[in-house]
């Protein structure tokens, strides 16, 4: 199973443990029909929080309510923690144009794979990815300096890494 990290819980509202999340899926959404979203307890272990009623407060927060979670206290509890949601209902809510839409492309430097991205951080004037490079994670930037071209058919985003790049990271 495949989670793609969306946001957080930024944080509590009102009294009875609703809670603010933020999102980066590049549209505004009540993630109506969503059933769970997912925070991680530790590495690559993912605990499912049900979704009891949602409502779109901007264009990149909605809030949610939680089940289990009824007071300002327990809300506190999972503030601020990272928010996931499995790879089919990823595809669901994410815009297509959205930088965050570049989760799970392959990413390829002049014809070598370099590997997926399992990040995306949206910042003014680039994109920073970051990828598993020989096992280590690398931050790679994305601007259209640098950005060959994406094939969205075969989930590849071709850039050129400036020289030297890669090597820090080793």
């Amino acid at each position: 199973m495949q989670y793609f990290k969306i946001g957080k819980l930024a944080a509590s509202h009102g009294l009875t443990g609703d809670l603010v999340l933020q999102h980066s899926l590049g549209k505004k959404t009540s993630l109506k029909g969503l059933e769970a979203i997912f925070i991680e307890q530790g590495k690559e272990n993912f605990l499912p929080y049900f979704l009891e009623e949602t409502a779109i407060k901007s264009d990149t927060e909605v809030y949610v309510k939680l089940e289990g979670i009824d007071t300002k206290e327990t809300a506190r509890k999972v503030t601020p923690k990272e928010v996931w949601l499995q790879e089919a209902d990823f595809k669901k809510f994410a815009a297509k144009a959205a930088p965050i839409a570049l989760l799970g492309y392959e990413m390829i430097d002049r014809e070598i794979s370099l590997g997926e991205i399992i990040e995306v951080i949206e910042q003014p004037h680039q994109i920073l990815c970051t990828i598993l490079y020989k096992g280590k994670e690398a931050l790679i930037p994305i601007h259209e300096n640098n950005l060959i071209k994406m094939d969205d058919k075969k989930k590849k985003v071709y850039v050129e890494v400036p020289e030297g790049l890669l090597e820090i990271y080793l």
